[in-house]
């Protein structure tokens, strides 16, 4: 992944809510990949005693290069990432991205497009608000936050969309329904998600119990990978073994012993780091894997799921 990196400025840095700060990254060099509504990049911290390296969604107008935005929220439980973006990065240091990847691009064919975000989880809706604007789409724009921590955005939102922005402030007593508003979807709509767990999974569920296929409900989140129990890792083809301890993922271990593994999101969703098991039981912690897959116990997903054995065999 190294040699991919784009080594980037930071020109500017706000407060945009009371937990989320703005930063405006330039190309140090050469001009900065194009990219589409809804990508994403790593971004590359050099900490002291660790490199943390977290998906942040740009954005940016598509239409516009010259600069990507990316907005982090400060994380109550926060591995470290979050906590570096807030108190270390400041204007004029440079970071180290990925290019844009995207696993979460609007469905154009669709109708009308409901987007639902909750706090922090408004950031790649920022992305894809010019692009419906630019091509006449039909949509919504629901935004859930608690104006104490998150909320980010919510005037300018307000001031530019009029009739097709709602806004909910849990802070001052204000709900979304979320069976209200699935209730009310039109053939043809589509319904994207990005926030914390607990809204993703309380739209599914709805969706699920209301009918609705589960092929128009699209979501997005960069969970970080929670903690669990130590264990082993053998690496079958140069017979090295990593320990992974309580607090990293198994795939940040395998690279700080200088394992590469392929990965895009590090949150368990795009299924780039998949890798097979010769040995052991994997914990499965990723919303990718089939559940055969997870049964069978022959594959694991490093960037989040760990291992309920004592050991893991990996054919790496």
């Amino acid at each position: 992944m190294s040699n991919q990196m784009i080594a980037v400025r930071v020109t500017a840095v706000n407060d945009v809510a009371p937990k989320i700060r703005e930063f405006c990254l330039a190309a140090v060099d050469e001009s900065l990949p194009p990219f589409s509504a809804g990508s994403h990049v790593m971004v590359e911290m050099a900490g002291e005693n660790k490199t943390y390296r977290n998906a942040y969604s740009l954005m940016s107008d598509p239409a516009d290069t010259s600069a990507y935005h990316i907005a982090v929220r400060l994380q109550d439980e926060s591995r470290g990432g979050s906590v570096f973006m807030h108190t270390q990065v400041k204007e004029g240091d440079v970071l180290k991205i990925t290019p844009p990847a995207n696993l979460f691009a609007p469905h154009w064919a669709a109708q009308k497009h409901i987007l639902i975000a909750g706090g922090v989880g408004i950031t790649p809706f920022m992305s894809y608000l010019p692009e419906l604007q630019r091509r006449n789409a039909d949509f919504e724009l629901h935004y859930l936050y608690r104006s104490n921590q998150t909320g980010a955005y919510r005037q300018k939102l307000a001031d530019d969309l009029g009739e097709r922005f709602f806004s909910y402030d849990s802070d001052n007593g204000q709900l979304c329904v979320v069976q209200q508003l699935l209730s009310t979807l039109t053939p043809g709509t589509h319904v994207y998600i990005c926030g914390p767990d607990t809204l993703i999974d309380a739209v599914k569920n709805e969706a699920a119990a209301l009918g609705i296929p589960a092929g128009i409900i699209h979501y997005e989140e960069f969970a970080a990978p929670k903690p669990g129990k130590p264990f082993l890792v053998n690496l079958a083809k140069t017979d090295k073994q990593v320990v992974v301890d309580s607090e990293s993922s198994m795939l940040e271990a395998l690279e700080a012993a200088g394992v590469e593994v392929a990965n895009m999101c590090r949150g368990g969703v795009c299924g780039q780091c998949v890798t097979k098991v010769t040995d052991g039981i994997p914990e499965h912690r990723d919303d990718f894997l089939s559940a055969d897959e997870k049964n069978s116990n022959q594959c694991v997903m490093p960037c989040v799921s760990r291992a309920v054995s004592d050991s893991l065999t990996l054919d790496l």
